[in-house]
């Protein structure tokens, strides 16, 4: 079974987890004794069986059309299934994207090959001139996102296997 890998780059060819829930609490993240300068957010949610998970939601945490996150809210949350964790309850994790659930939209996050199938080879894309594919600071991508960790926003998709999709947005998570 391929598990991906981690590079000394960052997160090429890593697998992703996620959890969806509802947004219960955020905080700044402390520094030693005080308060952090508030770049990075304690994201608490209570998933769809009632767990609890936090979040850690920082600078380069990609948020899906750029929502602005708060309590109550249902979202989920992806995260790198091989990078080390605290072994605390209730879990931590390190959010790669975010994205508040919206009727109609559907979110993938994954690594997409050579033929941008997704590693999971449910979801492939088709994308044309119209496709807007961009860095997680909304900067256009100019190389060919293939063989990238992408967020994937689309609207529908065949019902094939691998389904299709050409998506409506297409971001680059660069190593």
């Amino acid at each position: 079974m391929d598990f991906g890998f981690q590079d000394k780059n960052g997160f090429r060819g890593g697998r992703f987890g996620s959890v969806t829930g509802t947004i219960v609490d955020m905080v700044p993240a402390r520094m030693g004794g005080r308060r952090s300068n508030g770049c990075i957010i304690y994201v608490t949610m209570e998933d769809m069986d009632g767990n609890t998970v936090v979040f850690l939601l920082a600078p380069t945490t990609y948020v899906v059309d750029f929502d602005t996150l708060s309590v109550g809210m249902r979202c989920t949350f992806w995260y790198l299934m091989d990078a080390p964790m605290v072994l605390i309850y209730p879990p931590q994790y390190n959010a790669v994207a975010a994205a508040q659930e919206k009727n109609g939209r559907m979110v993938n996050v994954a690594y997409y090959d050579n033929d941008l199938v997704n590693d999971t080879q449910t979801l492939q894309l088709n994308l044309d001139a119209n496709v807007d594919v961009r860095t997680i600071n909304n900067q256009y991508f100019q190389g060919s996102p293939a063989n990238h960790n992408l967020v994937v926003t689309y609207d529908n998709s065949t019902r094939s296997i691998p389904a299709q999709t050409t998506p409506r947005k297409v971001v680059v998570l660069c190593d």
